[in-house]
């Protein structure tokens, strides 16, 4: 089996630290979910993504549990879905079970609720018991972050909203940055990415798939990105990023995307 390059760069948060590189699990449920997940972590990814929305949990636990991999070198990563209308810490309690784990490294809200600030003094409650390492926001704008801070007095670790290089916004992008807010990335590949001229001719410059060429840009921009596939060979490859680097010429012609 060829060597996968992943990048090892971490990101510091309150209580952890989240590697920029991790695997998306979203619309993988079953056996699928299992062996892409324990592809991912056979090929060195030590960051692994999930919700309670997604319905696979207990795939990505199996995994964990089957891989080898101690449970302290894998950063998991759960979600809460506001809108479930279940109690904030017994929807942790059962992802904590089907995870097959006492603790998650990072709990996300998973969108804006009727009421962030009363879904986030859960959070603030589940992190103080030690059930989540780290606590944080998907799909949050910079006002709403700035909201539950102002009310509780704990600040979003991490804001996941959809990013790729055609979504890029340096305003957002710094708003995260300014205020000490991980920007992670979903959605990396989507949108047309792969074909887009721009990116395809990167990819033609560097002797890279764009795939790689899009991870690349996250990582240089210390964007956490968390590419998913089913497949274990394409599973390897999106993270087989860490033997490249895009010139100052290419990041700019990638964020230019995000202007047009």
């Amino acid at each position: 089996m060829a060597h996968v390059d992943i990048p090892t760069t971490t990101l510091p948060l309150t209580a952890g630290a989240i590697p920029l590189v991790g695997f998306g699990t979203w619309q993988l449920r079953g056996e699928e979910c299992y062996t892409a997940t324990l592809a991912a972590l056979e090929a060195g990814y030590r960051h692994l993504d999930t919700a309670t929305m997604y319905r696979n949990e207990a795939e990505v636990g199996r995994a964990i549990a089957e891989s080898g991999v101690a449970r302290d070198e894998v950063f998991v990563t759960t979600k809460y879905n506001p809108r479930s209308g279940g109690d904030e810490r017994a929807i942790l309690e059962q992802s904590l079970e089907a995870l097959g784990t006492d603790h998650v490294d990072l709990w996300l809200v998973h969108a804006p609720a009727d009421d962030n600030v009363r879904v986030w003094e859960g959070f603030v409650a589940a992190q103080s018991a030690g059930q989540a390492r780290d606590i944080g926001v998907s799909n949050f704008s910079l006002g709403q972050v700035d909201r539950v801070r102002e009310a509780t007095g704990v600040l979003p670790a991490v804001n996941q909203i959809e990013w790729r290089p055609s979504l890029y916004d340096a305003r957002v992008a710094d708003g995260h940055a300014s205020r000490g807010v991980v920007l992670e990335g979903y959605s990396a590949l989507k949108g047309g990415s792969l074909r887009d001229p721009v990116v395809t001719r990167i990819a033609d410059e560097v002797g890279r798939t764009p795939a790689q060429v899009l991870v690349r840009w996250h990582v240089q921009h210390d964007f956490v990105v968390i590419p998913r596939s089913s497949k274990a060979e394409r599973v390897r490859s999106n993270a087989d990023v860490g033997g490249f680097e895009l010139s100052a010429d290419q990041m700019a012609a990638l964020d230019a995307l995000g202007r047009g």
